[in-house]
């Protein structure tokens, strides 16, 4: 029988796939004077663009994706897609390649993709990428009527003028509230020369990010000088709470694997290669129907003989959650231990500590070192 607390376990594990990536630092606070700021500044700019073409009906003065403009500036506005030029820029751009797809392509279908794609790409070029652009071109193709045969006036009025807006708006709510935008990067050097600043020097470099975005060929919403900021103030955290114990780095439960493959004493050898091949491991531990830790079992045992798993196993190196994670170094470097198991105080396996897992955390523990001894 399955337990309430498995479920809910499934539940939130389900959630988290459905519902991800979740987006970093968001709170109901923020959310919440977003969505006002968002409230007060489409209303803001629809009365002025009104008031502007002196309450003409016959004219679209009030475009939508300055509703999806307004959510970029007032949910993330430290995004580069966020920022006034970005708004401004991106948006006309996007208006006056799509007044042009339409004006040459006759084709509805053809303009439409066309529109869209060559916006992404002008955007691209003019370092003003700002996804409710692809919207507005778009709608230059196929607004109607009204919005077509505004033509090459429609890229500035409504466009230009309503991003103007937003974005005026925009500075003016963020500085109210005291909070940095347009943004940039929060370090300088605080003896304004040309050196690099002290908390930056010794760890990741512009090569080093560029290099690692390279190799995940992804786009992040991030500028490389705030993701430099974030990788420092992760690394003095950790330093921070490794400190706090007043132990020598961190603990076994920091760095363990929790999610652990295990067999049980009944299972066949050919089985428990299986999983130890599938997960590219070096030893399972065995355990009860109760997770209890009985032993474990390695490829080198598995080569011993044949037959159920509670024959071939041995007695593996065990070590507990608030022991000091340097403390396994003797045992992992002894050339016969892979890895030790991590139990609670009823023998249940909670995790494990491969030799990879220490390697990493030494890797950390010199680098954050390295960082401290650096900004003293």
């Amino acid at each position: 029988m399955t337990s309430p607390d498995k479920n809910g376990g499934r539940l939130k594990r389900t959630a988290d796939r459905l519902f991800a990536p979740l987006l970093a630092g968001a709170t109901f606070r923020s959310r919440l004077i977003a969505s006002v700021g968002i409230l007060l500044c489409v209303a803001f700019t629809g009365v002025v663009s009104a008031w502007l073409y002196n309450h003409t009906t016959h004219y679209a003065f009030l475009i939508a994706p300055v509703g999806a403009s307004a959510i970029l500036l007032f949910v993330v506005p430290s995004s580069p897609m966020a920022q006034p030029w970005a708004i401004i820029g991106g948006n006309t751009i996007s208006a006056l390649v799509g007044v042009l797809v339409y004006q040459f392509v006759k084709e509805p279908l053809l303009a439409a993709g066309l529109a869209v794609a060559l916006s992404v790409l002008a955007m691209s070029l003019a370092r003003a990428m700002h996804p409710p652009g692809g919207a507005i071109a778009l709608t230059a193709v196929i607004g109607g009527h009204t919005i077509t045969e505004a033509g090459f006036l429609f890229p500035f009025a409504p466009v230009a003028l309503d991003s103007t807006i937003v974005v005026l708006f925009g500075i003016a709510f963020h500085k109210l509230l005291r909070r940095p935008y347009p943004h940039t990067t929060p370090v300088i050097n605080q003896h304004q020369t040309q050196d690099t600043p002290t908390q930056m020097r010794g760890g990741p470099t512009s090569a080093d990010i560029d290099a690692a975005l390279s190799e995940m060929q992804e786009s992040f919403d991030i500028t490389r000088g705030d993701l430099e900021v974030l990788l420092r103030q992760i690394e003095m955290q950790t330093v921070m709470r490794n400190n706090a114990s007043g132990k020598a780095g961190p603990d076994c439960a920091s760095i363990m694997s929790r999610h652990v493959v295990s067999v049980k004493a009944a299972d066949i050898d050919d089985y428990a290669r299986s999983l130890l091949l599938k997960h590219n491991i070096r030893s399972l531990p065995v355990v009860d129907e109760a997770n209890k830790l009985l032993g474990t079992v390695g490829l080198r045992e598995l080569l011993k003989g044949k037959g159920a798993v509670e024959t071939l196993m041995i007695v593996p190196p065990v070590a507990h959650p608030q022991d000091p994670a340097l403390s396994l170094l003797p045992v992992l470097t002894n050339g016969r231990s892979h890895a030790v198991i991590i139990t609670d105080a009823d023998n249940k396996v909670v995790g494990l500590i491969s030799q990879t897992d220490l390697l990493a955390a030494l890797a950390r523990l010199v680098q954050s070192a390295l960082s401290v001894e650096k900004t003293l």
